[in-house]
């Protein structure tokens, strides 16, 4: 079970295997962190699947467009969409991509951040400066470990729900 010293800046996922638990980094990026909490509260996460999952690497998820539907063809199409809100501006850090660290996808434009985000595997240091961090796994990695894989994976693993641990 994990310290959650704020629980406003505390998200819990739910997988399948257990419960994740992610301390969010308001200082670092407030903007990234207050939409995961608008569209954890609003339920837009639940149900949504990890599109790509490369071993070793990372586990991306988010797509509240296309991620949330059983039919095959938006599976295939999973890691395309966004919410309806705007694009959020970088908030690059200092801060590594180590293990367990959340990081913001987005397409080669560095302010078209949205909804979906990757949780690292493995110390990704490559990514430094381009991706922003703005959370990390503080209980649970164990069930991130064990995500289906593939990009998309065949059965791909759900968030069955996000909340915020305040709400909780």
């Amino acid at each position: 079970m994990a310290d959650i010293k704020d629980p406003e800046n505390t998200i819990l996922i739910e997988l399948k295997d257990g419960t994740v638990t992610i301390e969010l980094l308001p200082d670092v990026a407030p903007k990234h962190c207050e939409r995961m909490k608008e569209l954890a509260r609003s339920g837009a996460y639940d149900n949504v699947v990890f599109h790509r999952v490369i071993d070793g690497f990372m586990a991306q998820t988010g797509d509240v467009e296309h991620g949330n539907f059983a039919k095959e063809f938006n599976i295939r199409r999973a890691g395309t969409g966004a919410s309806s809100l705007p694009d959020l501006p970088a908030e690059f850090s200092k801060l590594p991509h180590d293990r367990g660290t959340l990081g913001a996808a987005r397409s080669s434009n560095p302010n078209s951040a949205n909804s979906q985000f990757f949780i690292n595997f493995g110390d990704n240091h490559f990514l430094n400066g381009q991706y922003t961090v703005y959370g990390r796994v503080i209980s649970g990695m164990e069930h991130v470990d064990k995500i289906a894989r593939g990009e998309p994976p065949m059965n791909p693993d759900r968030m069955l729900s996000m909340k915020v641990a305040a709400d909780a």
